[in-house]
């Protein structure tokens, strides 16, 4: 039997709570596009998207949003995983922008539950070559205190001192022989596609009509006004109208912004960052421990999911396609020394089992580093009524959405009410995180996932005993996850399912491919694909991952 998280109504959760799994049929969706004009038009299912969508839904407003890939297929997968304030950001003096980080992850927190949890920060404080030595550390627990102070108490625990011993019990292979102790805060985590495609499948409840594979090829323009926009969705060309179009497309917005003005000048400076993932036999941490990487001004986050670490991050800045972004040799190897200095494990390229690329759509002047950017967003209308959002990160996208619905009313001549700051996400009303974790197994996978919509998975078990298995042998994922995400999820194919509905992609890379030709066969059942179109599916997901491997190993390019 599996145990699945319970629900615990409040009456100010009601509306985010479902009695019965909200089914997206994507040919349904398509038209409702075609067919009906929309107050909103969002371009970009990243995190800052989906979010404006949500805003301007629950305001009441008609709203679309399109997507050109897969939701979170951008920069909105392929980040840091975490929902943070943003130490490094006190010591560069932005203050303002952790206080509002902080705010919003403790919203985060209380309105999914069920994807972001709370996670401990480790800093080792070391004689010298640390992140920093024993003679600033008085200073840098200063820092702490402010980031207290500024809104981290919200989380629930204060930083604090450890010794060399608890220390090596949070990571037991830290070479120890410069170690003086160190400090614990707290911070939090994410499966950033996840939390992304919850946030559109809830704009989806509440009203707004939502795709994926759906490309915006030409904005529609009126009285010297942007009026819509001409859409390309599985061949065809549907013509949205809309009173207001909202550009959240990322590290693509000044491709959009030039079809609005052709006069436009290019304003963001895409700065890459990768991780790698390895065993976490290989690298035993408990939580995140951060070191410093030898000759480099960045520091290296070293981070436990499961039985895996997750190893980064690089920011460099980054001029080639925004449509193929890999790690490569180099930066492999770059973050394999952090760790390798830091910790005795003697990590190798053939401990590597997934990387991570993506890159950070950062607003500002194209000199100095990337590292020393400001992660401020950047909410602009032009002359011809296109709202751009763009720049902050993935713990402020709430308030991005929020302030860019807000010009959108502008442009509407209209007001209403933001009401996303206290509204759970699907699956986050009534969860009791600590509860499910303590069931284990199955339920705790599930309600990790899902919150308390598991029960609707589990519904498809119960339904069909068969989809409890494994999609393929030795992963946690299961066949009913696969018909969850074709049914309910809007998956299209295997590298959606694979990528972003699971992460084995970035998680189990080679166990992925074994399982892309069973994945293939579900959502053959599921969606009505012919045989030819799941090889297409199969060949072409075991031909990226094969190019990742090779620019990663080979250090081709």
């Amino acid at each position: 039997m599996i145990r699945l998280p319970e629900r615990k109504p409040r009456s100010e959760t009601r509306s985010a709570i479902r009695r019965t799994p909200l089914r997206l049929d994507r040919q349904a969706q398509i038209e409702r596009l075609a067919a009906q004009p929309v107050d909103v038009l969002v371009v970009g299912g990243g995190v800052t998207g989906c979010y404006a969508a949500l805003d301007a839904a629950t305001r009441g407003l008609r709203v679309a949003l399109v997507e050109r890939d897969d939701f979170a297929s951008g920069t909105s997968s392929k980040s840091s995983k975490m929902v943070h304030g943003g130490l490094r950001y006190i010591e560069q003096g932005n203050l303002p922008l952790v206080r509002r980080s902080l705010l919003e992850r403790q919203r985060f927190r209380r309105n999914a539950p069920h994807l972001v949890r709370r996670l401990p920060f480790v800093l080792p404080i070391l004689a010298e070559d640390g992140v920093f030595d024993a003679r600033i550390a008085k200073a840098f627990e200063g820092l702490l205190w402010t980031y207290d102070l500024a809104g981290g108490w919200r989380i629930g625990r204060l930083h604090q001192r450890l010794s060399v011993a608890e220390v090596l019990a949070r990571a037991p292979r830290l070479r120890a022989d410069r170690l003086k102790g160190g400090l614990l805060y707290y911070d939090s985590r994410t499966d950033d596609a996840r939390l992304t495609l919850t946030i559109a499948r809830t704009a989806a409840h509440f009203g707004a009509t939502v795709l994926n594979g759906a490309t915006c090829r030409e904005l529609v323009k009126e009285g010297g006004r942007v009026r819509g926009a001409r859409i390309e969705v599985d061949g065809r060309t549907v013509e949205v109208r809309a009173g207001v179009v909202v550009n959240a497309t990322g590290v693509w917005t000044d491709t959009l912004d030039a079809l609005s003005d052709p006069a436009h000048r290019p304003r963001v400076r895409p700065a890459k960052g990768v991780h790698i993932v390895v065993p976490w036999t290989r690298l035993p941490v408990d939580g995140t421990v951060t070191v410093p990487v030898p000759g480099r001004a960045r520091r290296a986050t070293c981070t436990r999911w499961g039985d895996v670490v997750v190893v980064g991050t690089t920011d460099t800045d980054y001029d080639g396609s925004p449509d193929e972004v890999l790690c490569t040799r180099e930066e492999m190897q770059y973050l394999l020394d952090g760790a390798n200095t830091a910790f005795d494990a003697d990590l190798t390229p053939d401990d590597v089992i997934g990387s991570i690329a993506g890159l950070r759509p950062l607003v500002g002047e194209k000199e100095g580093a990337t590292l020393d950017m400001s992660r401020d967003h950047r909410i602009i209308t032009d002359g011809f009524g296109l709202v751009t959002v763009t720049g902050g990160k993935l713990t402020t996208s709430r308030h991005m959405g929020e302030l860019a619905v807000d010009e959108a009313l502008k442009v509407l001549g209209r007001k209403a009410r933001c009401r996303t700051a206290r509204l759970p996400l699907l699956g986050g009303a009534g969860y009791d995180a600590e509860a499910t974790t303590a069931t284990g197994g199955l339920g705790a996978h599930l309600g990790e996932r899902y919150g308390t919509e598991a029960r609707f998975v589990a519904e498809l078990i119960t339904e069909d005993p068969s989809l409890a298995e494994p999609v393929v042998e030795g992963s946690e994922y299961l066949r009913a996850e696969v018909v969850y995400a074709a049914r309910c999820e809007l998956a299209r194919n295997v590298d959606d399912v694979l990528s972003r509905r699971t992460r084995m992609r970035v998680f189990a890379r080679d166990l992925s491919v074994e399982a892309a030709p069973e994945v293939g066969r579900l959502l053959q059942r599921e969606l009505g694909l012919s045989d030819d179109e799941v090889a297409r599916q199969v060949e072409d997901y075991v031909r990226g991952v094969d190019r990742e491997k090779s620019v990663l190993m080979e250090g081709l390019s």
